[in-house]
């Protein structure tokens, strides 16, 4: 049988952290699937297809992993492609009080679908979106922070 893991996020951009997670969610699972969440009432920094698009330079070439976005409930997305895990990272305990809080809810909504918390490898651990966001806002050099090969 098959096992497939559902990775979401903004990924507002998709950094080199997320890509570590991923490659380390796919040693567990045979198919991770990378989903975009919509959130209708937040605009994100980019839009969804220039994510979608980042997503697709990061993971080129890697096997095992689709892409897709989504605007409802992570869970309800879980159910509806028959997938019973979701993968997030963490990269400080900040991170995993807040991963902790929502796998929490996600479990009395969905008993059947498991959370796995992965925390980044160290040398990722100081790169979060927002810090890449800052980064381009003030014409720096990403590319330290961002997957090799991907152009913003």
């Amino acid at each position: 049988m098959k096992r497939t893991a559902l990775f979401p996020g903004s990924f507002d951009p998709f950094t080199a952290g997320h890509l570590n997670i991923l490659k380390r969610a796919l040693t567990m699972f045979d198919e991770v699937v990378v989903a975009v969440g919509i959130n209708m009432d937040k605009r994100g920094f980019f839009p969804t297809e220039k994510r979608l698009d980042i997503i697709r330079q990061a993971t080129a070439g890697i096997k095992g992993v689709s892409i897709m976005q989504y605007d409802n409930l992570t869970v309800d997305t879980c159910r509806e492609l028959g997938i019973h895990h979701i993968v997030r990272g963490v990269r400080n305990m900040i991170d995993f009080e807040t991963e902790r809080s929502i796998a929490d809810a996600n479990r009395r909504l969905a008993p059947d679908i498991e959370t796995i918390i992965i925390p980044t490898a160290q040398e990722f651990a100081h790169i979060s979106s927002s810090a890449v966001r800052d980064i381009i806002k003030h014409h720096g050099d990403t590319s330290l922070f961002i997957p090799e090969g991907v152009e913003l």
